[in-house]
């Protein structure tokens, strides 16, 4: 059996090194953990493809220069394009080869991120339950009082009265509009292939019309991803939903926002482990989220805003849901990040 096969299914990424920290083997996890190729990570040492990584390199070249073993739990690691994550790292020499050493890393933060989105989802589900309940009981005497509006309309003798009525027809439509969307689907609709790329571009000219000067938006694109099953209507607006809050994050003091798209293999979501996923992320540099608002990010009705509904981020998790996938958030200030995850049927 292919020993190198058997490594690059493996979700922990495993490095051969020498003594001056220079890579001789890496797998498949390994490059998606620092986000390089193989290719080009055996050109330069170790340090070189992360700005921190929570073990000091003359740590990792002693241990390796003794023929000691090392093993260091919820090491912090950032790697060169600012992706931040947590894992555990053990250093084992190798026998028979003298200052060579293998390497784990083994991300702890997707073990986090998968108990994380379970316990999210069902908090989401009662909280949609509840928003669901109250909606139903809403729309029966909306229903009734726009129908004695337009009846009573039709009683007045002073024309200038109907403003008064149509005011009234307005305010509940407007109202029925809301809870139709607070509502919203709760099953899959029809999916066909589509190229993600068409769905953002028709975002991108929908945002482009009213962007304001001092935002610039930027596209990072993977060609090479393939077309997915989807509703594109659904994901449209679970994308321009996040991009138009980015907009409105951003328009006090301006700045920039980017659509990123990415694949990475053996993504756990929800319990069901996939090969491969797309990774559709939207990159804001500006103030951020408050963190009294994280935990609750994706309720209906949570807003940070004062005129905001809290129903943009709740639609785009339902959409994100009804493809098997998820939506996450990760926000500090001067970098803001929500990546719509959705599995690649390959």
């Amino acid at each position: 059996m292919d020993t190198n096969l058997l490594l690059n299914h493996l979700v922990t990424a495993v490095l051969v090194i020498n003594e001056e920290l220079e890579l001789l083997y890496v797998n498949a996890a390994t490059e998606q953990l620092l986000g390089v190729g193989s290719s080009r990570l055996t050109e330069q040492a170790l340090p070189e493809y992360y700005q921190l990584l929570g073990v000091e390199p003359q740590v990792l070249k002693v241990a390796i220069r003794d023929g000691q073993g090392l093993s260091i739990n919820t090491v912090p690691l950032v790697t060169i394009d600012g992706q931040q994550h947590t894992v555990d790292v053990t250093l084992t020499p190798l026998e028979n080869e003298k200052n060579l050493a293998l390497i784990e890393l083994r991300q702890v933060d997707q073990q986090r991120r998968i108990h994380q989105q379970l316990t999210q989802d069902a908090q989401q589900q009662a909280a949609q339950y509840l928003v669901r309940n109250l909606a139903h009981e809403i729309k029966n005497p909306l229903g009734g009082l726009r129908g004695a509006a337009q009846l009573l309309s039709r009683e007045l003798k002073e024309p200038q009265l109907n403003e008064f009525t149509d005011l009234i027809i307005e305010q509940a439509d407007r109202l029925r509009s809301l809870v139709d969307r607070l509502l919203g689907p709760q099953k899959p609709t029809q999916h066909s292939l589509y190229n993600i790329h068409e769905v953002i571009q028709k975002v991108v000219k929908l945002v482009n019309v009213t962007l304001p000067a001092n935002i610039l938006l930027t596209q990072d694109y993977d060609p090479s991803i393939p077309d997915i099953e989807m509703d594109p209507d659904q994901l449209q607006q679970a994308i321009l939903n996040i991009v138009q809050n980015a907009i409105q994050a951003l328009e006090p003091l301006g700045g920039n926002i980017r659509l990123k798209t990415r694949t990475q293999h053996q993504i756990t979501i929800g319990t069901k482990r996939h090969k491969l996923v797309l990774m559709l992320s939207v990159i804001d540099d500006g103030p951020g989220i408050a963190p009294e608002l994280m935990d609750t990010l994706f309720y209906p009705m949570v807003t940070g805003r004062e005129q905001g509904s809290g129903l943009g981020l709740s639609i785009a998790h339902n959409f994100a849901r009804l493809h098997g996938g998820r939506i996450e958030c990760d926000s500090t200030v001067g970098h803001t990040e929500f990546t719509i995850t959705l599995p690649i049927n390959s």
